[in-house]
């Protein structure tokens, strides 16, 4: 008997796709697909005779696709090309664990994955921050008081698109929080309010009442924005309505939606939350994602530092135990060493902008560059401890 014909390319990946998707989120087999679609497309225009997985090999294939990435035009930026490199190698080692098809070992290692694009974080400035809320208030609509909302708060605009009618959750005397459901990072949270915040809600729902017959009965777990749209027409939407009413109040740039909360977090920061409580207010795994989000402006380094001066004016004897205490805590455990971590480099940018354009600074880059490296290669030795 002749042995049965095996699966071609194209279709061990579609059908690894259609399992995956049954567990990832849709956004996610976008990256996915793409992935694997350029990979074949790659393959078919430059090695046309590999058809089967376990002809792929490191040199020249996987590597022949790199230099292919990097030769795209327009240039791909870091974050996609390592996207589309993490999810091949997801897929590659799915298939492998199966025990049902043969790879060569090695095809993708870590070095592959080219290192994430360091944004300066982007919140507005205290001019259109402040122009951009007054215009938002004098709509007064639905849409404008939800990004009234995700402005108060620092949530996303998926998350705020997912609020139900009883987010509000009374903790305790004077204490009131929102809660957040399950979104980008698959956590949810309780984000504290005071009373600004709760008067927004209140007045989503006396908008949201008026759309809504009399007769129709109360639902504590309906959407605080009504769902008249799907999902990403939702999205396109309020984006829609925050471009006019940037437009309309005069702000210097053009505003998305995420701006909100780059400049919610830097108010915080601002108004002495921690990071390691910044980080939980917005929602992060780790302090590195948070240190992206804040702005940390000469100002503030002179507030900081001054701050800190008159403590130890204050109290002298921090300044002797400071000076003196030199052993490490070896009780501490890694999550202090993450924290540790993130701290110094932190400081270290914050130090490093204020410095101008030159030799020295490019150093300071590098050397953060290499604290990151060890952060992630901890991350990798202890993910438990994150």
């Amino acid at each position: 008997m002749s042995q049965p014909l095996r699966p071609n390319l194209d279709q061990v990946f579609a059908e690894r796709l259609q399992v995956m998707a049954t567990t990832l989120q849709p956004g996610t087999m976008v990256t996915y697909r793409a992935a694997l679609n350029r990979f074949l497309r790659y393959l078919d225009t430059s090695h046309p005779e590999v058809r089967q997985l376990s002809q792929i090999r490191r040199n020249p294939h996987i590597l022949g696709w790199l230099r292919n990435l990097c030769e795209q035009d327009p240039p791909l930026a870091n974050d996609t090309r390592g996207n589309y490199l993490v999810a091949l190698r997801r897929v590659f080692h799915d298939l492998e664990s199966q025990r049902q098809h043969r790879l060569q070992p090695g095809l993708l290692v870590r070095e592959d994955i080219p290192p994430a694009d360091q944004y300066l974080p982007r919140p507005l400035s205290p001019e259109d921050d402040q122009r951009l809320q007054d215009q938002l208030r004098k709509i007064d609509d639905l849409e404008s008081n939800a990004l009234l909302l995700m402005r108060a708060t620092g949530i996303r605009i998926g998350e705020c698109l997912h609020l139900t009618a009883g987010c509000q959750r009374h903790l305790g005397e004077n204490e009131w929080a929102i809660h957040v459901p399950l979104g980008k990072l698959h956590t949810e949270r309780w984000v504290p309010v005071d009373d600004g915040v709760r008067h927004l809600v209140e007045r989503i729902l006396l908008l949201r009442s008026e759309n809504v017959p009399p007769s129709a009965p109360a639902n504590p777990c309906d959407w605080l924005l009504p769902r008249t749209r799907n999902l990403k027409t939702a999205y396109f939407h309020i984006r829609k309505i925050l471009t006019t009413a940037a437009q309309q109040a005069g702000c210097s740039a053009p505003v998305l939606p995420h701006q909100l909360r780059h400049s919610y977090a830097t108010e915080m920061l601002r108004a002495g939350v921690s990071l390691p409580a910044l980080k939980e207010l917005l929602g992060h795994k780790s302090l590195r994602m948070t240190l992206r989000y804040i702005q940390v402006s000469q100002n503030d380094l002179q507030r900081e530092f001054h701050a800190a001066r008159h403590k130890l004016e204050a109290n002298p004897l921090h300044l002797p135990l400071l000076l003196t205490t030199t052993e490490p805590n070896h009780n501490a455990g890694m999550p202090a060493v993450f924290q540790s971590m993130a701290t110094s480099r932190h400081l270290l940018e914050m130090y490093r902008r204020q410095l101008p354009d030159g030799k020295l600074r490019r150093k300071l880059e590098r050397l953060a560059n290499r604290l990151l490296k060890v952060t992630t290669e901890l991350e990798t030795l202890f993910p438990a401890e994150k």
